[in-house]
């Protein structure tokens, strides 16, 4: 069984329209999507905003589908070089970049007793990287591997964005990520992160912002995703 930990109703709502064999499961105020895609079992999931929310959400996929391996998908704010609207950034890793204990000897970033860093299924990123090619975009858009950045909140430049760049040098920045990377980390299933770029992390976002457009790209890349895993 896939489970798919999606950030937008319209996201969750096109991948369940594809499936076969479906249906919904309501726990804890959660609607579970469960079916075939492609002949393959999953389970879709929009955990909502922040991180305490997605941590809860992909506790209780695991527990309640006992899922072999967890996709995230959904939108955020571009961070590396070279990297626009709409381009995509598939996680090698993730790090909390509102988390800090280093009065207590940990790295920033880390939560005591846990790695520095929340390490992807190498086996799923490179099934990400290589589905991009399938979709219809790849020869418009980018794709990249590397760190995603987490927090609990909405990232638009200033002092805050150059922080982040400076002490983590995330590709992107985001809400959820991390904390569904925790969680699979602690229940030692296989995770990665796969994100549209909606904007650019700074004072622009106000006029860049597309979350329509960016869950569109994200649907259409993650259904390529679920052919090559």
């Amino acid at each position: 069984m896939i489970g798919i930990i999606g950030a937008m109703d319209s996201e969750v709502e096109t991948l369940f329209a594809r499936m076969s064999a479906k249906e919904k499961v309501n726990i804890n105020n959660l609607i579970f999507y469960k079916g075939k895609l492609y002949n393959k079992d999953v389970v879709i999931v929009k955990c909502g905003i922040g991180k305490v929310n997605a941590a809860l959400c992909t506790q209780l996929l695991i527990l309640n589908f006992k899922v072999s391996k967890i996709i995230n998908t959904g939108i955020a704010g571009a961070t590396g070089t070279g990297l626009n609207i709409y381009d995509f950034v598939v996680s090698t890793e993730a790090v909390y970049h509102d988390f800090d204990t280093v009065f207590f000897g940990y790295k920033l970033g880390q939560v005591p007793g846990m790695p520095e860093v929340f390490v992807a299924d190498p086996a799923l990123v490179n099934a990400a990287v290589s589905a991009f090619e399938h979709t219809d975009f790849s020869n418009k858009l980018k794709i990249a591997k590397g760190r995603i950045a987490s927090g609990d909140q909405f990232i638009s430049g200033g002092e805050k964005k150059n922080f982040i760049i400076s002490n983590f040098h995330p590709q992107c920045v985001e809400m959820e990520g991390c904390a569904i990377a925790h969680a699979c980390y602690a229940n030692k299933v296989p995770f990665v992160i796969i994100r549209c770029m909606s904007d650019t992390a700074d004072e622009t976002v106000k006029e860049t912002y597309s979350e329509e457009t960016a869950s569109r790209l994200s649907s259409t890349f993650l259904l390529e995703v679920i052919k090559e895993i």
